[in-house]
């Protein structure tokens, strides 16, 4: 396992969040200023292998005394504002970086906004290209030959770096990279789409349903204004909205897609929406959704590009993705600079401002997310780029935030290795146990497409959820259809670290079934509120803080790519991967485990009986059943010696 070269001053010592002060990184009034007065602008058109002109903006130094190196950012967001004296806010990942001089780029790629060409949404990586075969591997190397041939006084040292769908490009950065290209920080970053974003183990996230056309409209010309229409849902009840809107074919009428239950003249007034299409005639894992994945090509990265993979624990849009581009990248290139910084945080949540760090109603710390940008983020492009600190300590690789202690822990390699595999069974008295029961028993509950578990106590019509990752779950514990398992009172802290598999023995009445596992920390009742920013309708008492959950849509419970009915009543194996935790469950805390069937809106309706294609199920394909979940269940998970 290799070493990195990084700061001199310990992590744990300067990302402590409890005791930050709050003053000393406050950004100044006057920032918005900033970028003008101490950069110039440019805008270019850089053109491809294959002729294809992509729009970049570039923001250099007014300071030309010295060479910086390039930091890029490739972008389907925009790189809003255009015009040449029209200036971001802030400019780079952060607001060190910005101030300690570098050359900022921000491209629009192929096919969205001022750029040319034509837009594919995760576009396919092509092994073997001809010539003038272009993906986005090709189009980022054509970009930083570009540059650093062009642009003055740069230092011949580029690093790539993004939030989301940049993410994916700085990912991508990385893939037969371009020599220049040093250093690469794709931060939730986007890694298979049947399991991050827009479906969840095959289970669509209607709850996205409004980001659809953002990312499946083509435009047919180079353009600064918006040509994407966002759905027009006219109310705030989303959960309403879906349940009356029936099965997923009803919504058709939102996007220029028909079939045969669709009349051909209402189609002509619809939105073009080819990622849509995608959604709807793809239901399983075929070859659109294995060739857009990235994971299954990073053994390309090469050695000379070291990585710093960003995720948060609480990502509602990508927490697979960060976790398996590092994974992978550790397992074919082990002697890789391959840093994992996994901390309190939503969907971006470490590139904000905020001194307080909550997540929806829960609070985790002061200063985490500025502490993070100073003195890591910045520490790591410092080190690659300008050959800052080459004096500084051996350390781990791994920098993550246990969410339980709130505290940040530092390991050689994740997950660590000093760990010890442990077992519940789900036992029909309700409880959590460590020992098996004597005989196995059934546990029933009705699930109802009518009444389907909603999957937040306070769901608006949003663009994407987010605060229901850290919701307090007594709303669910207290439905009938929502299966209740926890321990009794902790006498001694446990922390679970990597992975948890929770291993399901169910049996339905259908043909067909999702199931859903949630992980639950179950407060004290005698905990004071922390949060002045919590709903007022909620207490730190008793708070069930849902420390991590996932889905499996039972059709693909064997594969993704092969779905399969239920035999109705037959006891049969589910087999649930949760993504990676670190949380200490403090002593006086239980833990608690709920599995449920549906988790409405976020994902879609399952008709609970078996069709060839969900997308296009009729009203009378839903059913409502009876699930039973079996008591020689077990939820594997590991923790810290």
């Amino acid at each position: 396992m290799k070493k990195h070269l990084f700061s001199t001053l310990l992590f744990l010592l300067v990302v402590c969040s409890c005791t930050s002060n709050k003053k000393s990184l406050i950004i100044e009034e006057n920032e918005n200023n900033y970028v003008k007065e101490n950069y110039e602008k440019k805008e270019i058109k850089i053109t491809m292998r294959d002729g294809i002109k992509l729009h970049a903006t570039i923001y250099s130094p007014k300071d030309t005394s010295k060479k910086y190196p390039i930091l890029l950012q490739r972008t389907p967001y925009s790189c809003r504002p255009y015009g040449k004296n029209k200036f971001k806010d802030k400019i780079g990942p952060n607001i060190t970086l910005m101030k300690e001089g570098n050359i900022i780029v921000y491209e629009d790629v192929r096919g969205r906004w001022m750029s040319e060409g034509v837009y594919d949404n995760m576009r396919a990586y092509i092994p073997n290209k001809t010539e003038k075969q272009t993906d986005e591997t090709t189009d980022t190397y054509d970009t930083i030959d570009w540059l650093v041939k062009n642009v003055s006084n740069n230092n011949g040292k580029v690093g790539t770096w993004g939030i989301s769908y940049p993410g994916h490009y700085a990912t991508m950065s990385t893939i037969d990279a371009h020599p220049a290209l040093k250093a690469a920080s794709p931060q939730a970053c986007i890694g298979d789409f049947f399991f991050d974003d827009f479906h969840h183990n095959g289970a669509f996230l209607l709850s996205y349903f409004r980001a659809i056309s953002l990312f499946g409209t083509y435009k047919d010309q180079p353009t600064n204004v918006a040509w994407y229409q966002f759905p027009e849902m006219k109310t705030q009840d989303q959960y309403q909205f879906f349940l009356d809107k029936g099965p997923i074919k009803n919504l058709n009428n939102y996007f220029k897609y028909s079939d045969t239950s669709i009349d051909k003249d209402d189609s002509k007034k619809l939105i073009d929406d080819f990622f849509w299409k995608e959604i709807i005639e793809h239901p399983n894992y075929d070859s659109v959704w294995e060739s857009k994945g990235i994971i299954q090509h990073l053994n390309k990265v090469p050695s000379t590009v070291a990585t710093m993979i960003v995720g948060g624990w609480f990502d509602a849009e990508d927490l697979y993705g960060p976790l398996e581009t590092y994974k992978a990248i550790e397992k074919h290139q082990p002697e890789n600079n391959n840093i994992l910084v996994f901390g309190p945080w939503d969907h971006g949540g470490w590139s904000r401002d905020k001194v307080k760090n909550t997540v929806g109603n829960y609070y985790f710390g002061d200063s985490i997310s500025l502490n993070f940008q100073k003195n890591i983020e910045t520490k790591f492009f410092n080190h690659f780029l300008k050959n800052k600190e080459t004096n500084s300590l051996l350390l781990p690789e791994a920098y993550v935030f246990d969410t339980g202690k709130k505290k940040w822990q530092s390991y050689d390699t994740w997950p660590p290795k000093n760990t010890n595999k442990q077992i519940f069974f789900l036992s029909d008295n309700q409880k959590l146990s460590t020992t098996p029961s004597s005989k196995s028993k059934a546990i029933n509950f009705t699930s109802d497409v009518k009444k389907p578990v909603p999957y937040s106590e306070d769901i608006k019509t949003v663009f994407t959820p987010r605060k229901y990752m850290t919701d307090d779950q007594r709303f669910a514990a207290r439905r009938p259809d929502v299966l209740v398992f926890e321990t009794e009172v902790l006498n001694n802290d446990v922390t679970l670290v990597g992975d948890i598999l929770a291993k399901l023995k169910v049996a339905t009445t259908g043909t067909a079934a999702d199931w859903i596992v949630k992980v639950i920390d179950v407060h004290p009742h005698d905990l004071e509120d922390d949060n002045d920013e919590m709903q007022k309708h909620l207490k730190l008492s008793n708070y069930h803080l849902m420390v991590r959950s996932e889905v499996m849509r039972g059709r693909f419970r064997n594969s993704f790519s092969k779905p399969e009915p239920f035999i109705p009543n037959k006891k049969t194996n589910v087999n649930i991967k949760l993504q990676d935790v670190f949380h200490t469950f403090k002593k006086g805390h239980k833990i608690q485990i709920q599995v449920q069937s549906t988790w409405f809106p976020l994902i879609d309706l399952n008709p609970q009986t078996f069709v060839n294609n969900i997308y296009k199920a009729n009203k009378e394909d839903f059913k409502t059943q009876i699930h039973s979940v079996f008591t020689d269940s077990t939820i594997e998970y590991y923790i810290s010696k």
